[in-house]
């Protein structure tokens, strides 16, 4: 007999159980039985609640899910479903609805909450009078457009006729406290308005707060799990305008349990040549406190030192309001606001802004919380068991008089040794990842570092002994320099694991070729495969690539059906829906 673990590999019945392992049969086994009780008509619910969520990363899905926990443990039934799954005409049959969504990109929706977005927006959206509604917002306060998503599905909500059960609340990258104490004020509130019983919820959990769902890793950012680098191998070659590096690390004993297609996140330490030249210009030592560390420190490992924050942009505009930044923030214009910070970091302004700028005991607090850095997994848990490998471009470009590097990227390069170790913690991406049928088709799209989960993937396929055909585009700037993982690619197509590799070097030749060149030159057979049932992956650029791309896709839709764009772009949303075209895109 075997169990088939949540990641899908199977454990022999006589093999001892992890930690992890315990806790998810646990959890499975109580499930079961608490379903029984949820169908049972002499005890039913005293209300229902769905949970709604948006998300890129999997983040938003992970606080729905606590917030699901939640609600039954205050005898509430709830539902966690992403926002594309529901249609506007079942929203209206709801009664109580609690929306997590993230923001990414420049104010965008996730892609799991565009076509709800669009159906919600409609002209003939239905009226909502019958909901009671909260959202949740998740975001960065480094952009313009913060938590722009929930903020719109909010007002549109309550444009419809919907009742706020809470104000919503807009989480910036420190997420934690904020969307718990949101999730337990809106949980009670509900929990005391339906009636409901604590206690009488399906697992018998507490009625305190959101509970944690059974089997999470203790692995977090704010308790990373300590992983020794194994392997930092350069992939690019020499005369490359990149520099692409392969990094192996060691999960040792966290019990991290990963899937193809999960990112890692990775704790870095800011450079400390840039934290010296910071102490000098402010004339520091290092050793002012700062609230129980040493400045040094704070910069070091708490502090982004490298891009500023939007508060120091104007707190040096409004020290210096005849300076150039005052003129560049004057003019509302952010895309030129970006082109001139592109080559200016904190240490720039703070020199240009010279005897006018803030001190050390004024600049911390106007400096963002140092952040973890997430790569898309390049392995498999099958083909590589206890590692994780990662594929990233090292980031390096010349200012006038100064050199500038990537703040993770670098860190990994350059300051974490062989056998060190650094902290690391698991971003699962539950929508990312292989299909559960193995004879499915799979078309993977991802030029430059874009590769790395499609690697993952394949590798994963091939230890599966899947048999369902593999189609990957690939492309960089050079064959001879920036053709990473060729070898291992060619093997993988000897094999047949890797049925198709079309490539796309843009500057080998007068023509600029980009993988969506390839998508176009082989649209009657990229579209067959979609007709057969391929699932659609894209990694990579946000900005220009994934656009590219999906504008590509698009024309191949119409070209081989020959019914208009409105049906092509219907095609592709029903691809989304089924989960067949999905992105990781940043």
């Amino acid at each position: 007999m075997t169990l088939l673990a949540p990641t899908g590999s199977l454990i022999p019945a006589d093999a001892p159980f992890s930690a992890e392992q315990e806790a998810w049969l646990a959890g499975f086994i109580a499930g079961i039985s608490a379903a029984g009780r949820r169908d049972d008509p002499a005890d039913p619910p005293a209300a229902t609640v769905d949970i709604l969520f948006g998300t890129q990363t999997g983040t938003a899905e992970l606080l729905a899910g606590e917030a699901a926990a939640g609600a039954r443990a205050r005898g509430l039934g709830a539902n966690a479903t992403a926002l594309d799954a529901v249609t506007p005409e079942r929203l209206a049959a709801l009664s109580h609805l609690l929306v997590v969504v993230s923001t990414y990109g420049e104010g965008e929706m996730p892609d799991n909450a565009g076509l709800f977005w669009d159906a919600l927006r409609a002209e003939g959206a239905p009226r909502l009078e019958g909901l009671r509604y909260a959202v949740l917002g998740l975001g960065d306060r480094g952009y313009d457009d913060f938590c722009h998503a929930a903020k719109l599905i909010d007002a549109r909500l309550a444009e419809l006729g919907a009742t706020r059960i809470h104000d919503r609340v807009d989480c910036d990258v420190e997420y934690e406290e904020p969307a718990a104490a949101w999730t337990t004020a809106v949980l009670d509130r509900l929990a005391e308005e339906t009636g409901a019983t604590a206690g009488a919820a399906p697992a018998g959990g507490a009625a305190t707060g959101p509970a944690t769902p059974v089997g999470r890793s203790p692995w977090n950012k704010r308790n990373p799990y300590r992983s020794r680098l194994l392997v930092n191998r350069l992939l690019s070659a020499p005369g490359s305008a990149k520099e692409i590096r392969h990094y192996e690390f060691d999960l040792g004993d966290s019990g991290i349990d990963y899937r193809a297609g999960d990112a890692l996140a990775v704790v870095p330490v800011n450079d400390e040549t840039l934290v010296g030249a910071l102490l000098d210009h402010l004339g520091a030592t290092g050793d002012e406190d700062t609230g129980g560390r040493p400045l040094a420190e704070a910069l070091r490992s708490g502090r982004e030192i490298r891009t500023p924050s939007k508060e120091l942009l104007a707190d040096l505009a409004e020290r210096a309001p005849d300076g150039e930044l005052a003129a560049v923030l004057a003019r509302g214009d952010r895309a030129a606001l970006d082109d001139w910070l592109a080559t200016r970091d904190v240490l720039e302004l703070l020199r240009d802004a010279g005897s006018a700028g803030p001190g050390a005991a004024e600049l911390l607090p106007l400096l963002r919380p140092l952040q973890a850095r997430q790569y898309s997994i390049s392995s498999s848990p099958l083909a590589h068991p206890g590692r994780i490998h990662l594929t990233v471009a090292s980031v390096r470009y010349d200012s006038p008089g100064r050199r500038h590097t990537g703040v993770a990227s670098t860190y990994l390069a350059d300051r974490l040794a062989d056998g060190a170790d650094a902290g690391v913690y698991l971003q699962p991406n539950a929508a990312f990842g292989v299909p559960a049928e193995d004879d499915t088709p799979m078309i993977m799209i991802g030029p430059g570092t874009g590769i790395a989960p499609f690697r993952g993937f394949l590798h994963e396929r091939a230890a599966r002994g899947a048999n369902g055909p593999n189609w990957l585009f690939f492309g960089d700037q050079h064959r001879r320099t920036d053709f990473v993982y060729e070898d291992e690619l060619a093997g993988l197509r000897d094999r047949g694991v890797l049925t198709r590799l079309d490539l796309a070097f843009s500057r080998d030749q007068a023509e600029k070729i980009y993988v969506q060149t390839r998508m176009r030159e082989s649209a009657r057979e990229l579209y067959d495969w979609l007709e057969d049932g391929a699932y659609l992956y894209v990694c990579g650029d946000a900005s220009r690539m994934a656009k590219d791309v999906e504008a590509a896709l698009l024309d191949v839709i119409a070209g081989q059906r020959a019914r208009g764009a409105d049906d092509a772009a219907d095609y592709l949303a029903e691809l989304r829906r089924a989960k067949r075209y999905v992105r990781d895109v940043y």
